[in-house]
C-alpha cells in the first residue's frame, strides 16, 4: 500500500534511509551519507505533501518524494521542457531486505501515473552517476540522460539529472 508520509513516519524513514546508505557504502557506492538525507529533509516533505510510503503487512518498506519544487542546483540544467509544470522525484529508497522485488517500481509507477493524472509535463530527477543500478533502473523506464550537478557534501562524483516527457 502506498500512502501519504506523516510525522510520525520519519524515524522509520530515517532507519530505512540508513540501512540504505549503509548497503551502498558496502558496495562502493558512496551517494549517501550521514548528512543526506536526513530528518529536516523529510519533515519538509511532510510539511509540503510530497512524502510517501510504501508499506508491506504493517512495516514501511520505501519511501519516495513527489516534488513540485524545483531545487536550485537544477537552474542551469538543459532540461527538455519548460521550467513550469514538471514534477521532481528525491529520496526514492527501498529497504535493502526488500530490494530486488520490484517495489522500487511501484514507487515510481505511483509517481509517473499521479504525474500524469495532473497534467504535469514531464517528470525529472537525478541519481549518483556511480550507482550503475539506479542509471539502468531510469533508463529502462525511458528517462533521458541530461546534464550532471554536483552535491559537494555527498560526493565529488556528479549526478546525472534525467528526464521524462509525458
Amino acid at each position: 500500500m502506498i500512502r501519504k508520509g506523516t510525522n510520525d513516519d520519519i524515524y522509520n524513514i530515517l532507519m530505512l534511509t540508513r540501512a540504505c546508505a549503509q548497503d551502498m557504502i558496502a558496495k562502493s557506492i558512496y551517494q549517501w551519507n550521514d548528512i543526506y538525507p536526513n530528518r529536516q529533509a523529510f519533515l519538509t516533505d511532510v510539511e509540503r505533501n510530497e512524502l510517501y510510503v510504501l508499506e508491506i503487512e504493517n512495516a514501511l518498506v520505501g519511501c519516495i518524494t513527489i516534488s513540485t519544487f524545483m531545487d536550485e542546483v537544477y537552474l542551469p540544467v538543459s532540461w527538455l521542457t519548460a521550467n513550469k509544470n514538471n514534477i521532481y522525484i528525491h529520496r526514492l529508497a527501498i529497504h535493502p531486505k526488500y530490494q530486488g522485488k520490484g517495489y522500487a517500481q511501484q514507487l515510481m509507477a505511483y509517481a509517473e501515473n499521479y504525474a500524469i493524472k495532473n497534467n504535469y509535463d514531464s517528470i525529472r530527477l537525478d541519481t549518483f552517476s556511480k550507482n550503475p543500478r539506479n542509471l539502468k533502473f531510469y533508463e529502462l523506464r525511458g528517462y533521458k540522460r541530461l546534464e550532471e550537478v554536483y552535491f559537494p557534501r555527498q560526493s565529488e562524483f556528479p549526478f546525472y539529472c534525467y528526464e521524462l516527457i509525458l
